[in-house]
């Protein structure tokens, strides 16, 4: 029952996606105003959320946040028993990371999670700096595309800043990606913070991007460091939403203009208190998004 329960919550997630969904809430008038859901990808509640998922997962909620991405150590769990967490949490869960390593092996999980889109979240490390390993990657995305869409679900691909270095010819692993995969099987989840890091502009990889993009990470960028293309160190300047670099209001305005389905708050590292970050993320957030 609860399987079949999941799917038809999918299926009306899916259904009404174009429509762009929206929780209602009161302004002083008294009048509903629309109010898009805004998630948090699990990852960065990591330190926390395995010790007590349910407990988390309840203040997670309560901060505002209405949908959450999942990631890998949180399938230890049997599928049915996270989602149950999840929806008694008062949350829904539109999208999972899965590893590259075993990824087909989990779309039978994931179905019974009840994702709607199963997310690659990076290249194996012998992958990410060669030619050879983009090429390999996207036919190998476009073999998953397939096997996710038959399963019912969508397949995309979460960036980091690795895929943008240019080769001697100029072109990017990420350009690869898109260039050697099909649009109807292969989409993106395009992470923000590593696109501004890599040195390009979110909001002009939006636009080229188009449709191929659907879901978005949220996260910001300190100011005045150079790009890189390493994942080390010398890349890791994260902080909260609207404490950095990022131009958010142009963002979100183009993503919401082109309908992008998801926007996930993520962040790879915080000061402190992870519960704290995010919650100061989307404070911020929900005075910019409609």
């Amino acid at each position: 029952m609860m399987l079949r329960v999941m799917l038809t919550r999918r299926n009306f997630l899916k259904s009404s996606a174009a429509a762009l969904p929206v929780l209602a809430f009161h302004n002083q008038g008294g009048l509903a105003k629309p109010h898009r859901p805004i998630g948090v990808q699990l990852y960065t509640v990591r330190n926390v959320i395995e010790k007590d998922p349910p407990g988390i997962l309840k203040q997670i909620s309560a901060i505002g946040y209405q949908q959450v991405e999942t990631y890998w150590n949180l399938y230890t769990h049997p599928a049915k028993e996270l989602a149950q967490m999840i929806s008694d949490a008062g949350l829904s869960v539109p999208s999972g990371h899965f590893d590259y390593d075993g990824l087909a092996g989990k779309i039978n999980y994931a179905n019974q999670l009840g994702v709607n889109w199963m997310v690659c979240p990076m290249l194996l490390p012998n992958m990410q700096s060669s030619w050879e390993g983009f090429r390999a990657a996207a036919r190998q995305f476009n073999e998953w595309g397939k096997l996710v869409q038959n399963a019912g679900m969508q397949f995309a691909f979460h960036n980091h800043d690795y895929e943008f270095k240019p080769y001697n010819n100029g072109k990017t692993g990420f350009q690869v990606l898109l260039d050697e995969t099909d649009p109807n099987l292969v989409f993106f989840e395009m992470d923000c913070y590593w696109v501004t890091q890599a040195g390009f502009d979110p909001v002009e990889m939006l636009h080229k991007l188009g449709k191929r993009v659907r879901m978005l990470h949220l996260k910001d960028r300190k100011p005045g460091f150079p790009p890189s293309y390493d994942m080390g160190e010398s890349s890791s300047h994260f902080t909260e939403i609207g404490h950095g670099s990022i131009n958010w209001k142009a963002v979100i305005d183009t993503a919401q203009s082109m309908g992008i389905e998801y926007y996930f708050v993520e962040q790879d590292q915080t000061p402190g208190n992870p519960l704290a970050s995010i919650r100061s993320s989307y404070q911020y957030l929900r005075t910019i998004m409609a």
